[in-house]
């Protein structure tokens, strides 16, 4: 069985799809954005800036499914250009304290909204 599981404290999808769906223990979140929950638009600041903002949105959904990173076992990051991953990896690493989860980096051609990356992730509790 399956749960879908939308908070108000990240943004809206832009597409049709949830924020996340939880299947059992499960929870899979969708690709988050540097989108503002509370404005619904894009920031396109420093890299620093957009990585902080996707993972204060993980962390919204982590919140609402009942969860914290130290519960994630699995992210997809997605970015637009590879020489860009330092910064990114710099914020990311903040979130994850003692185990890291596994992970992909890739570099692709383009974003939805023309952001400069994206992550989504998989927890189980």
């Amino acid at each position: 069985m399956k749960q879908s599981v939308n908070t108000d404290k990240a943004p809206e999808p832009i597409g049709p799809y949830n924020q996340a769906v939880k299947a059992g223990s499960t929870l899979y979140i969708s690709g988050q954005l540097p989108i503002n929950p509370q404005t619904g638009k894009l920031e396109k600041k420093d890299l620093k800036h957009q990585t902080l903002l996707v993972m204060e949105n993980i962390k919204a959904i982590l919140d609402k499914a009942g969860m914290e990173f130290s519960h994630v076992v699995k992210c997809s990051i997605f970015i637009s250009d590879m020489k860009n991953f330092p910064q990114i990896n710099e914020v990311y690493g903040n979130y994850f304290k003692d185990e890291f989860p596994a992970r992909e980096t890739i570099a692709v051609a383009g974003l939805p909204l023309g952001a400069d990356v994206e992550i989504s992730c998989i927890a189980i509790k």
